[in-house]
């Protein structure tokens, strides 16, 4: 049985938990205006906010096949994640910004950042969030959790090349929730209010200020194929993009030779089907024309019609009212 000292200190306690996330999230709306886009409220719920979001954790073979952005994943606790205790221990050994570097491509299993232009911004990336955690004084659990939120955060923005900025900003501000709201097992307080701020300015002063080059580097272009089938007519010939090699074309040269009659034949086909398509375009063009030209010219006449109606008014003589006699018989 709770006494109503110790019932009174646990209404204190959840109160004080209840505040600190309106205060983070009135500072992230603050923010949300440099991510660019109208950000919704995410709200203390962190499990339940995105409880209709499937795992979707591995980037697509071919992300331009889909018309939609991908699902997000469901936020969870992402410490040591990525970067274990062994690793944060060997970052934390590292003197200078080069050996770092180093350490951070290795654990990365990046190839050649000085060949691979992508392997080379991601590694700047991690580094520079490095530097800043520890300009921060994070702890080692801190610095796993912030490397780790930000892997997450990158592999959302790349999983399409679709813009997705404001879900994906929707996504990062709930991990960043889990890591600050003490909720066990959906979350736990890692960081400070003070910490939480200051990530997630940096974020948003780093990352989602340049989403789009990171979108441009990291995802395929998109291009859209266009093309039209009349009824009746066969589909156009899809020329290859590639030459082929002499040899090849040396083989088709004595080949096409036995074929001139047969492509004769064809050329002669497409033809008289190109014909036939654009007199029909022609009649079409015609009656659409005159049957414009008719409404028109009856809209014309009918305009003339209501004109010289007003004006057989006007020129009309005016005729005054009869006025009453003057010489009223008394």
């Amino acid at each position: 049985m709770l006494s109503p000292k110790s019932s009174q200190l646990q209404g204190v306690r959840v109160q004080s938990e209840l505040e600190l996330p309106s205060k983070l999230q009135q500072e992230l709306d603050r923010c949300s205006s440099l991510a660019g886009g109208s950000v919704l409220r995410t709200g203390t719920g962190v499990a339940t906010e995105s409880a209709t979001a499937a795992t979707n954790s591995e980037v697509n073979e071919d992300p331009g096949a889909d018309l939609f952005p991908p699902l997000l994943p469901q936020p969870r606790i992402c410490m040591w994640k990525y970067l274990d205790i062994h690793s944060m221990h060997r970052l934390e050994k590292t003197a200078t910004v080069e050996e770092m570097r180093e350490v951070l491509a290795e654990l990365l299993d990046l190839g050649c950042p000085e060949q691979s232009l992508r392997d080379g911004i991601t590694l700047d990336l991690f580094s520079h969030a490095l530097i800043f955690c520890r300009q921060q004084r994070f702890s080692l659990e801190q610095t796993s959790a912030a490397c780790a939120l930000l892997q997450d955060l990158h592999k959302a923005c790349i999983a399409t090349p679709l813009g997705n900025v404001e879900e994906c900003y929707r996504y990062f501000t709930s991990v960043l929730f889990c890591h600050g709201v003490r909720r066990p097992p959906f979350s736990i307080d890692l960081f400070k209010e003070e910490q939480l701020l200051a990530l997630a300015d940096y974020v948003v002063n780093t990352y989602f200020r340049h989403f789009k080059l990171y979108k441009y580097v990291f995802t395929p272009q998109v291009r859209l194929d266009l093309s039209l089938t009349y009824m009746g007519l066969q589909p156009p010939h899809l020329w290859p993009e590639e030459k082929e090699d002499e040899e090849e074309a040396a083989e088709q040269a004595v080949t096409t030779q036995e074929e001139e009659p047969e492509t004769v034949t064809q050329l002669e086909q497409e033809t008289s089907q190109v014909c036939v398509l654009q007199n029909y375009i022609k009649i079409q063009m015609k009656k659409e024309l005159g049957q414009l030209q008719q409404l028109v010219e009856e809209r014309l006449k009918a305009s003339e019609d209501r004109l010289s109606s007003k004006l057989t008014a006007l020129e009309q003589p005016y005729q005054l009212p009869l006025s009453k006699d003057k010489n009223k018989t008394k």
